[in-house]
């Protein structure tokens, strides 16, 4: 069920994006932004369009945070590849926006994707009630920003250069930000669009976060280069502190899983209706890309 949602998810999102960014012509700003928007696994988007169902709001309108999410994703992976920032020449198998196109064209390609999320999330077509649209807005501003990923990724640069290593406590935190505020924002979006109350897949998120960037630090270990579509072993060349290096490979493994079934024990309120939630839980550390 997991798996063809997933897909369901992934198409009925790239067919938003292509509709909703047709009028915007086809300078090499915007053929960048679709480029850099196309393609992934659309987790986020699942989650939006997932925990939409969940609360009963009609897929028309759950479509609107679900490709606001992916964009701001893309956007926050072409700046991430730049060469001020990671440096990376590839993504999903693809070379990145500033090595197809150049680098001006990335950063304002990413600048776009940016706007243009917001933008889906505040239109008349996402929610009737304006109220809700602004909630949306809010949070999807604070889980994108210096309180959420960006304060992530600031995080991240910072330990770059820092005389210690970062402990356990603090690569959580990061993590939590740079990878983690988006997926909550998502998991949480159906209810917000129902009016409804957000505790449990709040949870479920922050556990289902971090296990993703635990995988994540895993496959950079262990993971195949063909498959994941980018560069593997960066982390350990740059002396970077992971789940990995902290907890060994064998305690980074056991630790998500133990993560995986803490969010779907967050699921409980939903019963069955969240089987597939359940699924998406434990598809984040048994994935090879």
């Amino acid at each position: 069920m997991f798996r063809s949602r997933l897909e369901e998810a992934a198409g009925a999102v790239q067919a938003h994006l292509d509709a909703t960014m047709a009028p915007l012509g086809d300078l090499p700003v915007v053929q960048a932004m679709r480029y850099a928007s196309a393609g992934g696994k659309r987790l986020r988007a699942f989650l939006v369009l997932e925990s939409a169902r969940l609360h009963g709001v009609a897929a028309a309108n759950a479509i609107w945070p679900a490709a606001a999410i992916e964009a701001i994703h893309a956007y926050s992976l072409v700046h991430d590849d730049l060469p001020c920032m990671d440096d990376d020449a590839l993504r999903r198998g693809l070379p990145t926006v500033h090595v197809k196109w150049d680098e001006t064209t990335a950063v304002l390609a990413g600048d776009a994707l940016q706007s243009f999320g917001f933008e889906c999330v505040s239109r008349a077509e996402c929610h009737a009630d304006p109220l809700v649209r602004a909630e949306l807005t809010v949070s999807l501003a604070r889980a994108a920003g210096a309180q959420g990923m960006v304060l992530g990724q600031a995080l991240d640069i910072a330990a770059e250069t820092a005389t210690t290593p970062l402990t356990l406590a603090e690569i959580t935190r990061l993590q939590a930000g740079k990878t983690g505020a988006l997926i909550a924002w998502s998991a949480m979006a159906g209810a917000v669009m129902a009016r409804a109350e957000t505790a449990a897949l709040h949870r479920y998120a922050d556990k289902l976060g971090l296990a993703f960037q635990i995988a994540d630090d895993i496959l950079d270990v262990e993971g195949d280069a063909a498959k994941l579509g980018k560069a593997v072993g960066k982390d350990a060349d740059a002396g970077k502190a992971t789940f990995v290096s902290l907890l060994g490979l064998d305690g980074a493994k056991t630790r998500a899983r133990e993560l995986v079934e803490e969010a779907c024990a967050a699921l409980d309120p939903y019963g069955a209706e969240a089987a597939t939630l359940r699924e998406a839980a434990r598809f984040v550390i048994a994935r090879d890309s």
